[in-house]
């Protein structure tokens, strides 16, 4: 693996686990619950200037990272509830890096989007919570990949990409001496 690889998927990528059962379920609920607590804490006390600084040459700021927590995971809270209300619905895909280069994604206060994590994913664990276990075999189809993904695949992503994000900033954190 490359030393960008390394900067770019400091955690690895996203691999799928099969079978997924209720324990590794929890496991991953847990993770998604606790999220904006490690958000929140991968960037106490840091200034604006470093805010502004990308994780890695070539990518977004820890700015543009935590607004674009809170705009991926407001997408997947509405794709879960799409699947479980739908037959098989056809998400809507969006351009995260032209979203992280809009006025909120770039400039704005991180404390908007830290709070809006901390409800939004209090509301995303409950709803998921309540899902009987059946239910995570329900699935939305994803149009660039162009296949069904089940919330069982989905509910892992997720966890995942909160641990990839603030692995991000705490890679930066420590190679800056933060």
């Amino acid at each position: 693996m490359s030393e960008l690889d390394d900067l770019r998927f400091p955690i690895g990528q996203f691999a799928t686990v099969e079978p997924v059962d209720a324990e590794q379920r929890a496991h991953w609920m847990e993770e998604i619950e606790r999220l904006p607590e490690q958000l929140c804490e991968a960037v106490a006390g840091l200034s604006d200037e470093q805010l502004d600084t990308p994780y890695r040459a070539g990518g977004w700021t820890v700015r543009q990272v935590v607004h674009h927590l809170a705009d991926s995971h407001m997408n997947s809270y509405i794709r879960f509830k799409l699947a479980v209300t739908e037959e098989l619905p056809t998400i809507k895909p969006y351009y995260e890096d032209r979203w992280a280069e809009l006025s909120d994604g770039a400039h704005a206060p991180i404390e908007l989007s830290l709070t809006l994590l901390k409800a939004l994913h209090a509301r995303w664990v409950y709803f998921i919570k309540s899902l009987r276990p059946e239910q995570f075999e329900c699935a939305f189809i994803h149009p660039e990949h162009g296949r069904a993904m089940k919330l069982n695949d989905a509910l892992g992503m997720y966890a995942w990409h909160g641990r990839h994000h603030v692995a991000h900033i705490m890679g930066l954190r420590s190679r800056n001496g933060w």
